[in-house]
């Protein structure tokens, strides 16, 4: 378990308001003019951040990888990890609970991708593709997520994207599911032999259907 501080957004907001404020009342064509409304500007920032320190999330922390021996395949599991790692952390900065939920969902199936490829290395291809676009991808659209959601406004821009981001999260779910539901393809065609070996024995041993 670890903490992050998240900055709260309002001491931004408040500088900016005080300097158009100060521009809207006072001249602009000296240079003091100019030192004053700086001088304002970081008074009201230290001001809020006072009033307004912002919240500490606790996340949690994955245990790093044990080594398997081969460096491709640490390295992969090293990315994972550092994957599950980021989504964690953003579950606890992100506010919307059906996020949260969804963020639970890719957790677990990322979790599950990495623990193949440690059980199957044959995987490793496949494993390595996820890792160098889906992973980065996702990242990219759940930080942006956590970014704009934490401005505390509804601006054209910021909520059109935030809906776009949230709609494509349950696609990308499945596609994770599917990523995950191949890397069992070779495991099932073993399986299946064993199973066809499995009845020809019994066939032949007179231990099958009828004959048994």
């Amino acid at each position: 378990m670890r903490q992050i501080k998240k900055r709260s957004p309002i001491p931004l907001y408040g500088t900016a308001a005080v300097w158009l404020a100060y521009c809207l009342i006072f001249p602009l064509y000296k240079v003091t003019h100019f030192f004053f409304l700086i001088l304002a500007g970081v008074a009201a920032y230290i001001i809020l951040s006072k009033l307004f320190p912002g919240k500490v999330v606790t996340v949690e922390e994955p245990d790093m990888p044990e080594s398997t021996g081969n460096l491709q395949i640490d390295a992969l599991l090293e990315e994972g990890h550092l994957a599950v790692s980021e989504m964690e952390r953003l579950r606890g900065s992100i506010e919307n609970p059906q996020i949260k939920e969804k963020i639970s969902v890719l957790i677990d199936i990322t979790g599950k991708i990495f623990d193949d490829l440690r059980t199957d290395s044959d995987d490793m291809p496949q494993v390595k593709r996820f890792s160098g676009y889906f992973l980065p991808a996702t990242m990219k659209l759940l930080n942006a997520y956590d970014r704009m959601s934490s401005q505390g406004i509804d601006g054209e821009n910021i909520s059109g994207t935030l809906r776009r981001i949230e709609d494509i999260l349950d696609t990308t779910i499945e596609a994770y599911k599917k990523q995950l539901d191949s890397l069992f393809a070779n495991q099932a065609l073993d399986i299946e032999t064993d199973i066809d070996v499995l009845e020809a024995m019994l066939k032949r041993e007179g231990l099958s259907g009828k004959d048994f």
